[in-house]
């Protein structure tokens, strides 16, 4: 088997072009290969596009690229927690295409599988299926171009709209553990739009928080084999962000814990968002 392990993340992205197309895992600031980004960010490529549940936030994860202005198209479901995106778009800077979340996925998995679409029922009857959304504005805010409509199908009495696959040229993964030959296991959250980018990308690189030696991890709780990545990078200290911390008021504060709690609400003290802010 081939050993797969590359000795720096500048290393693992050195070939990614100007222009290509990324898969990038993560969902909201769980399980986002930051080291892989930021390596990217550092070597300067420009022109992507990228496909990811979100596009970070501002300042971090794939907010990096954005706000240095590399990333031209993006496909995503969720971005309402980054301000420099929504200037970019609806400035003309940046090109979005919005999907459903489940059919973001589902273009995922089905790329990685070789199926080249298929039919889901979500969007139909709005502009997923019957065009119009704005995927980019000009300087004063006009549209300058719209999705197009899409093949509607019934089957059984029920319509159904045709979705492509996507196979983008390069899948950036984070993974909890990790061997030699590509082996890889994520953890908890992590899990969701990880391994459906891996098997997505044309070249897979994944970026691990523990490296172990072949026959180290359990075949029953490998969640992507190794067939399925080209290139694995020891990423140990990556920075865990919080994206929202919340806790209860504090009877200092003026209110009870369990008061919160028996009304029903969960506030947030000042204190708390300071320091989420500053992590």
């Amino acid at each position: 088997m081939i050993n797969k392990v590359v000795d720096s993340a500048a290393e693992a992205v050195a070939d990614i072009p100007d222009g290509a197309s990324l898969a990038v895992g993560g969902f909201g600031l769980c399980g986002v290969p930051a080291a892989l980004i930021e390596a990217l960010h550092e070597q300067g490529t420009s022109g992507l596009e990228t496909i990811s549940n979100n596009c970070g936030v501002d300042g971090w994860g794939l907010g990096v690229l954005l706000s240095a202005g590399r990333i031209r198209r993006t496909i995503s479901s969720y971005v309402g927690e980054n301000k420099e995106f929504a200037r970019q778009y609806l400035s003309g800077e940046l090109e979005v295409e919005l999907t459903p979340q489940g059919t973001l996925a589902e273009k995922l998995r089905a790329g990685g599988a070789g199926i080249p679409a298929f039919f889901t029922t979500a969007g139909v009857g709005t502009q997923v299926s019957e065009g119009g959304l704005p995927q980019r504005y000009d300087e004063g805010g006009n549209v300058v171009l719209a999705s197009r409509p899409k093949e509607v199908r019934n089957f059984d009495g029920v319509d159904y709209v045709l979705e492509e696959s996507v196979t983008p040229d390069f899948a950036l993964v984070h993974a909890w553990k990790g061997d030699r030959h590509g082996n890889l296991v994520f953890h908890a959250t992590a899990m969701n739009f990880n391994p459906l980018c891996a098997q997505a990308g044309r070249v897979t690189i994944a970026e691990v928080e523990e490296l172990v030696e072949p026959g180290e991890l359990d075949p029953e709780h490998v969640h992507i084999p190794g067939i399925f990545v080209q290139r694995v990078v020891l990423a140990p200290s990556i920075e865990k962000r919080i994206e929202k911390r919340t806790v209860a008021l504090s009877a200092a504060d003026g209110a009870s814990t369990s008061e919160a709690s028996a009304s029903g609400r969960t506030s947030t003290s000042t204190e708390s968002t300071l320091a989420a802010k500053a992590v």
